[in-house]
Order: C-alpha cells, then sequence, then structure tokens
C-alpha cells in the first residue's frame, strides 16, 4: 500500500503545475488501479510517463538533463508486470560533463540561433523600408502592391514571433521550458503557428495573384482582393482557432510546442501542406506560361537567349512562391532535422529579405520614381542653398558699405561736402 501511494506521489510531481487542481483520489485511483502498466514515474531526474507492461520506452539523454553530454546516446526504462524495472544507471548510459568546466567554443544550436537571429533582423529592416516606399509614394497605391504589402506584413508578423518565442521560452538557460505550462508561452507559440500559417498562405495568394496576371489579358483586380485577404488573414485565423480549442480540451500540456497528439499537430500541418501542394501547382503552370511566352514567334533572341531568362525567371520564383519548403514538406518531422532545420529556419529567415528586394528595391519602378524623388530633394536643397547664400552676400555687402562710411575720418568727410559744393556743381543745380 505504501508502495502504490508513492507512485501517487511520483504521479503528482510530474503532472503540469496548473493540472494538480485536476489530481483527485479518483485519478489515483484510476492511475494506480485501473491502468494496467506503469504509472507516470518521478525518479528525481526524469519524469517518466506511464506506460504498458512490456513496453521499453526510450529518452535521448539531452532531454533527461543539461548536466549529461551532448551525444546521441539513449537511456531505456523496461515497465514489466511488477513496475518499472528498478535497475537505471544514468551514468553508464550516458556520460556525465562536468558542470564547472567551460564550454571550449559556442555549440552548434548556438552559431545557428545567431545567423537566423542576424536573418530575421535584416529581413525586418527591409521589409519595413520597402512598406514605407510603398505607402509614401502615391504612385505605388495598386492593388499588386497591396498584396506585395500584406505579404511584407506577414513575414514580419513571422520575425516578430520568432524573437518573441525564443525570448519566452529560451532566455533562461537553466529553466527546462519542456516542464513549462504557463499562459505567455502559449500565447507564444499561438502567435508563433499563426504567423506561419499567415505567412504561407500570403504566399499562395502571391502565386494565385500572378497566375492570373499571366493567364487573364483584363483582369479587375480590385474585385478579388478582398478574397485576397480572406485567404492571407481569414483562413489562417481560422485554422489557429480551431488548434487553440483542441490543444485546450485534448492536449493541455506544456507549451504547445510538442507534436505527440498527431491529429492536433495535422490541423497546422494539413493546411501548411496543402497550401505549398497548390502552391507548387501554380509554380509548374507559371514557368510553362513563360516558357510558351518565350518561344513564342513575336520574341526575338536564340534558345540559349530563352534558357537563360527561363532559368533566372525560375530562380527567382522559388523564394517568391516558397518553394525550398517543399524538400520536406512531405516528410515525417524526424526526418533530416539537421537539414530541415537549415533549409526552413536558416533560409526562411532571409526570405523575407529576398522578397522585399525582388518586389521592391529591384523593381524598375521603384528605382526610377527614388531616382527621380532624390534628384528632385537634391536640386530644391542646392536651390534653396544658393538662394540663402545670396541673401547672406547682398546683407553682409549692405553692411560693408555702411561700416565704411562710418570710420570715414572727419576731415575726408568734409573734403566730400565741400567738393558737393564747388562753383560747377551750383551751377549745375
Amino acid at each position: 500500500m505504501r508502495t502504490s501511494w508513492q507512485h501517487a506521489y511520483n504521479f503528482i510531481k510530474c503532472v503540469v503545475p496548473e493540472d494538480i487542481g485536476a489530481v483527485t483520489l479518483v485519478n489515483v485511483y484510476y492511475i494506480l488501479i485501473v491502468f494496467p502498466g506503469c504509472p507516470t514515474y518521478w525518479d528525481d531526474i526524469y519524469c517518466w510517463h506511464r506506460a504498458n507492461v512490456g513496453q521499453v520506452v526510450r529518452v535521448s539523454c539531452t532531454n533527461v538533463s543539461q548536466l549529461f553530454a551532448d551525444n546521441q546516446a539513449y537511456i531505456s526504462r523496461n515497465c514489466t508486470e511488477e513496475g518499472w524495472y528498478e535497475h537505471l544507471n544514468y551514468h553508464e548510459a550516458c556520460v556525465f560533463k562536468d558542470v564547472e568546466e567551460p564550454e571550449p567554443e559556442t555549440t552548434y544550436f548556438s552559431n545557428f540561433k545567431q545567423v537566423y537571429t542576424a536573418g530575421y533582423a535584416t529581413s525586418l529592416i527591409s521589409l519595413i523600408s520597402a512598406i514605407f516606399v510603398f505607402t509614401v509614394f502615391r504612385k505605388f497605391h495598386c492593388t499588386r502592391n497591396y498584396i506585395h504589402i500584406n505579404l511584407f506584413f506577414s513575414f514580419i508578423l513571422r520575425a516578430t514571433a520568432v524573437f518573441i518565442k525564443d525570448l519566452v521560452l529560451f532566455s533562461d538557460e537553466d529553466l527546462d521550458h519542456c516542464f513549462m505550462s504557463t499562459v505567455t508561452c502559449k500565447s507564444a507559440v499561438a502567435f508563433f503557428q499563426f504567423s506561419i500559417l499567415a505567412n504561407y498562405f500570403w504566399l499562395l495568394v502571391e502565386g494565385m495573384y500572378l497566375q492570373t496576371l499571366l493567364a487573364l489579358t483584363f483582369v479587375f483586380q480590385k474585385k478579388y482582393f478582398w478574397w485576397y485577404i480572406l485567404i492571407g488573414w481569414g483562413l489562417p485565423a481560422i485554422i489557429i482557432a480551431t488548434w487553440i480549442l483542441s490543444r485546450n480540451f485534448y492536449n493541455n500540456k506544456g507549451c504547445w510546442d510538442d507534436t505527440d497528439v498527431a491529429f492536433i499537430w495535422w490541423i497546422i500541418k494539413g493546411p501548411i501542406t496543402a497550401s505549398l501542394l497548390v502552391n507548387f501547382i501554380i509554380f509548374l503552370n507559371v514557368i510553362r506560361i513563360l516558357v510558351q511566352k518565350l518561344t513564342s514567334p513575336g520574341v526575338g533572341g536564340n534558345n540559349t537567349s530563352h534558357f537563360k531568362r527561363l532559368a533566372k525567371s525560375t530562380l527567382l520564383l522559388i523564394p517568391l512562391f516558397g518553394m525550398h519548403y517543399m524538400v520536406f514538406a512531405f516528410l515525417p518531422e524526424n526526418t533530416g532535422a539537421e537539414a530541415r532545420i537549415i533549409i526552413e529556419v536558416g533560409m526562411g529567415s532571409f526570405q523575407g529579405f529576398v522578397v522585399a528586394l525582388l518586389y521592391c528595391f529591384l523593381n524598375g519602378e521603384v528605382q526610377a520614381e527614388l531616382k527621380k524623388r532624390f534628384w528632385k530633394w537634391q536640386t530644391e536643397s542646392y536651390l534653396s542653398y544658393s538662394k540663402r547664400r545670396r541673401t547672406l552676400f547682398n546683407e553682409s555687402s549692405t553692411v560693408t558699405q555702411i561700416s565704411v562710411l562710418d570710420k570715414s575720418s572727419p576731415k575726408e568727410q568734409q573734403n566730400s561736402e565741400s567738393h558737393a559744393l564747388t562753383p560747377n556743381n551750383v551751377s549745375a543745380v
């Protein structure tokens, strides 16, 4: 009996803090009596969740404690009919690293975090600048640029969400975020997921809009603009609301940053995968339309020039359509973890910068307008400077003449007066 209540105590220690109020005697009875297996167990190092008889639970050493070396070893615990197998030696399964020994160099993930932080910061600056250009100059107020601005906002949200998520979950290195379960961290993860959804759907909207421009000669752009708004912001809002409700009622543990429950995770991954698939089809169709236009009789040039132009257009369209995400779109989450991080996080952090360049700063109309405004500003500054300089020169000349007259001697003034009253001058008068 004492052993059973010890199991109950271990179960209470392992549950999420906000769920402790839900631990009643009925729950304890269910865990200890009804559940045919090993109960949730806390061994003062790691929380082992309940398992069936005969099940072997394997946990990575890096997930057990930060005191263990960052290796690929696993530690296992067997669930028998008598309970958890007690002969478990963390020292043999995992290699301890000296806490006092300083790190010889920054770890891989720390370096990678610096890379994507720099990428998102660069994207933020370029995207905000691009939005400023499109909103300040009235010439760029059109449906096409309105769609670009919304895409820029989705990238800004994504970068901001990454910074907030890192600040909330990983700012304290001594805190194990796997055992966090606060409203703040859940809100940060929910906002992050919404920004990801919005970004993917606005990439889809850009693809749909480009295909419409290439396929249809005459199209009423304003007619479809609000449909684009609904797809870009409305669908992600509906999806994230469904995901939040599902997490709250079916898997309300931790900070909601896990993918343990498949059907809840696919509430987000399903629409993202579908948007990528549709965008990939649009991408292929756009390439087909470009090939037809380049090979039409009215277009000059040889096959080599056509191939170069097509290759250039294709390379430019890859980041605009988010085609680099297709590499891992249909693969399991644990497939190629490091390569997935490099492509989706590393390259994705600079995607906003590339999009701002292609849609705004490398655009011929934008460059011409900026040069025109710069030349106008330079001319006005020069004219203003010249006018101010002439005014100062005239004022300086007047002051100089007055000062010369004031400084002349009384004899010179008397001679000048007598010269003015000569007979010739009097007769002339």
